[in-house]
């Protein structure tokens, strides 16, 4: 048995705050995962057998309580949606909405997005990859969680067809910085912004409610977009 020198276990970005199901949430996770729901495995995934059509299909890290998942989703019926996100009370509200909007165009999974987009994302199969709010893990020990981090880059680089776009925005100033320093310096990805430059809030990024609250307030918001060249 290895001992505890040679134990080695991944640092994750997240940590597990299951919380309280409501009663809709839990509904949801029992009645609409059927449909909506893909379970974690090792095989990759078809995205057209899954979807049952051939059209472009984007993935989101870390949808929260999935409200600008939906919002995309409806606005562009026509893409294809794939949201990871590891608390089950998101994933029961974002099912929810699915449901009620009847949007048809999404599928949703609930494990470390890491382990999903390593073993079941094809290779140059996405056409965009999204981190909206991502965990800022404020505490300087702390950064090393921070899922932005030069090995992240090359994994997403590795999943998005060669012009595919990589887009984050946070209200952390430090983790914009961090995070431009990281895509700059990343093999393969261009700054569609130009260098060191930050993007303007593209059209199809809802403004959520709570960074309305944080304009408000006068915390920025940066948004970083970056587009695989090679």
């Amino acid at each position: 048995m290895a001992g505890p020198a040679n134990f080695h276990r991944r640092i994750r970005s997240f940590v597990r705050r299951e919380g309280r199901l409501t009663a809709g949430q839990a509904r949801a996770l029992d009645t609409l995962w059927p449909r909506y729901g893909l379970e974690f495995g090792e095989d990759e995934i078809d995205f057209a057998q899954l979807f049952g059509r051939s059209a472009p299909v984007i993935l989101e890290i870390g949808f929260g309580n999935g409200a600008s998942l939906a919002d995309i989703a409806e606005q562009y019926p026509q893409n294809n949606y794939i949201g990871i996100e590891v608390h089950r009370p998101g994933v029961g509200s974002l099912l929810l909405m699915l449901e009620e909007r009847e949007i048809g165009n999404v599928r949703v999974m609930c494990h470390d997005a890491s382990e999903v987009i390593s073993r079941q994302i094809p290779d140059a199969s996405l056409d965009a990859v999204y981190l909206f709010f991502p965990d800022p893990w404020p505490k300087k020990k702390h950064h090393k969680r921070r899922i932005v981090q030069p090995t992240f880059a090359q994994q997403i680089r590795q999943k998005l067809k060669v012009g595919g776009q990589f887009h984050m925005a946070t209200d952390w100033q430090d983790y914009a910085e961090q995070a431009m320093a990281v895509l700059s310096a990343a093999e393969g990805f261009n700054n569609e912004a130009g260098i060191g430059n930050y993007s303007p809030k593209p059209d199809y990024r809802p403004e959520t409610k709570f960074e309305r609250r944080g304009l408000k307030l006068g915390h920025g918001v940066w948004d970083l977009v970056f587009r695989r060249d090679h």
